[in-house]
């Protein structure tokens, strides 16, 4: 019988911390957790080493796996990914990096900056996609190839065994349930919300929205594409007997 793990690409402030929360609760020690090099946007090969390397474990998350969804013998992958509004996510990004006591670029440029300063300067970098499409580019390299990066985006929504969305946390967990309910009858969760950043701690000009809205179309249009996907998926399941 082939072992089933669940794979999950935490992306930074789309409740990821929130989702390893729950299955830490389901599987205690059996959750695992590694951060990789970027490997010039294809780190898998050193995923599947992870997972082999790693046979007790059921439940392994990461913020940096990057390439295609890995493919290890006698090895089922439940993968799982969330996604966010990216204006939402980039300012919860700003509320938790001016809190952090930490000495990373983004921490320190959050500590020294206001909101609009953040964003303006991270747009300014070439390579920095913090604030520029980070979702479109992150689901991109689970397709590589040729083609416009929203274009492997979208096709990779198809390749994931569950993707949601933020905003129907509960929702994802039904579905991740569910792809799991023959391995893990057992699976249950009370929604959490671990590492949160609080709304009304810094005041958020609207005007922001307008800075961030062309360098994250890719990011808007991806999310639109995940709506259609999942109502798709849903009528699908509505039509079964």
């Amino acid at each position: 019988m082939d072992r089933t793990i669940i794979l999950h690409y935490h992306l930074f402030k789309n409740a990821g911390t929130s989702l390893d929360a729950i299955l830490k609760q389901n599987f205690g020690d059996k959750w695992a957790t590694r951060e990789f090099p970027s490997a010039g946007g294809n780190n898998t090969s050193l995923v599947e080493d992870w997972i082999r390397e790693t046979p007790e474990a059921i439940a392994y998350s990461s913020h940096s796996m990057m390439g295609p969804i890995p493919q290890v013998e006698g090895v089922k992958v439940i993968s799982i990914m969330l996604l966010r509004d990216p204006i939402e996510r980039i300012k919860s990004a700003y509320r938790f990096e001016r809190k952090q006591a930490a000495e990373t670029f983004g921490a320190v440029l959050a500590r020294h900056t206001d909101m609009e300063g953040y964003m303006k300067v991270r747009l300014s970098l070439p390579h920095d996609r913090q604030c520029r499409n980070f979702q479109t580019q992150r689901l991109a390299t689970l397709v590589p190839g040729p083609e416009p990066e929203l274009a492997r985006a979208v096709s990779a929504l198809g390749r994931l065994s569950v993707v949601g969305l933020v905003s129907d946390f509960s929702g994802t967990l039904k579905r991740l349930a569910t792809a799991i309910t023959n391995p893990f009858p057992d699976f249950s969760w009370k929604e959490v919300h671990s590492n949160r950043s609080r709304k009304e701690d810094v005041d958020v000009p609207d005007a922001l929205e307008a800075l961030l809205a062309e360098p994250n179309a890719d990011d808007l249009a991806l999310l639109a594409a995940l709506e259609t996907h999942l109502a798709k998926m849903a009528s699908k399941c509505s039509d079964e007997p």
